[in-house]
């Protein structure tokens, strides 16, 4: 790939959805891999605006001056990115965005960066898209498995943590929880119905209870979190027409998303040869047990359970499991600046 800025420069970083858990997090990625910063500048909606964080006044996203600006990194949502990110591109900054918005445009790299840097070689739009968090953590072990057997088709059923709906999917879950420990004497008496907490965001209660509709129905009844698996991994690794069946549900974890993989090869690949492959594959760690609370704070992700699938040719089965708010979204978008540096 190009490397757009000089190995040492100091550069010119801003965060558009700062006050957000993603922007949140990528502000402290930053601080933790002593990003090369020259100055800082955070950005959020107009409600934000005129408040410190971190010692840096933010500024109201919509109405600001993007001029001067090296990387700037977007957390803001797919709407806010639409309509901004072009706009701060055209002010010179390249643009790190984690919104679903510019994922499908064939002029906008999609990457991961342990998996496909080399894509960052041409920014048409001055833009970089970061994946799905749950595309995010399987990416780096399907990865250096596709390199060696050539991958065929993958089925996914996801075990995902409600802080991927943001602040309000954290909300609603501790709400809800709340809501449970204090009607459990209930369950006791023999009472049910009111110990259930009232649906909110998703579309029965989270709390001590799994949700496989999770948000919108699109193309063939599947969801846009299944959908955007499907498309996102075609195109970090380059499979066009790779086919890819998945079941996103979301459970009543707050961090880290799991994900089952049954996994079908052109060539065979034994348990042991894909665990030695893994054991090199930067950005991942074998695991006996592989579990959220094991992943979450951590940025590698985790990879166990690998064995042969014999209901295909050639497959194999693993569980993959990676924090969300880190690998999944913040830590990949400081990972991708630090590439664009020589």
């Amino acid at each position: 790939m190009v490397h757009r800025f000089a190995q040492g420069q100091q550069l010119n970083v801003g965060i558009v959805g700062a006050t957000g858990v993603v922007g949140s997090t990528m502000l402290a990625i930053l601080k933790e891999r002593n990003f090369p910063i020259q100055t800082l500048r955070l950005f959020a909606s107009a409600r934000s605006a005129g408040k410190v964080l971190g010692g840096v006044t933010i500024e109201d996203a919509a109405t600001a001056d993007y001029s001067g600006l090296d990387i700037v990194l977007f957390s803001a949502g797919g709407s806010t990115s639409k309509a901004l990110a072009p706009r701060v591109a055209a002010a010179g900054a390249i643009v790190i965005d984690n919104s679903s918005a510019f994922r499908s445009d064939p002029d906008v790299p999609l990457v991961v960066a342990e998996v496909n840097p080399h894509a960052m070689a041409e920014l048409p739009k001055g833009i970089i898209a970061n994946p799905n968090c749950t595309t995010m953590a399987v990416m780096p072990v399907l990865g250096p498995l596709h390199a060696e057997a050539g991958l065929k088709r993958i089925v996914a059923s996801t075990y995902q943590a409600v802080s991927g709906a943001g602040l309000e999917g954290i909300d609603v879950l501790a709400r809800q929880l709340d809501h449970v420990g204090d009607k459990a004497r209930l369950l006791a008496e023999g009472g049910h119905d009111d110990l259930l907490p009232a649906a909110a965001k998703w579309a029965v209660p989270m709390a001590h209870n799994v949700v496989p509709l999770n948000y919108v129905l699109g193309e063939d009844d599947y969801t846009e979190e299944e959908l955007k698996l499907r498309d996102e991994s075609r195109k970090i690794l380059g499979i066009p027409g790779l086919p890819v069946s998945g079941t996103c549900v979301r459970v009543p974890v707050f961090t880290g998303h799991s994900i089952s993989l049954n996994v079908e090869f052109e060539r065979p690949l034994s348990p042991g040869r894909a665990l030695e492959l893994l054991a090199q594959a930067p950005g991942v760690v074998i695991s006996d047990c592989p579990n959220p609370l094991e992943a979450t704070g951590k940025d590698p992700v985790y990879v166990g359970r690998v064995r042969i699938d014999r209901s295909a040719e050639n497959g194999l089965a693993l569980f993959v499991v990676g924090d969300n708010l880190r690998k999944g979204a913040a830590l990949n978008a400081v990972q991708i600046a630090e590439a664009l540096i020589g």
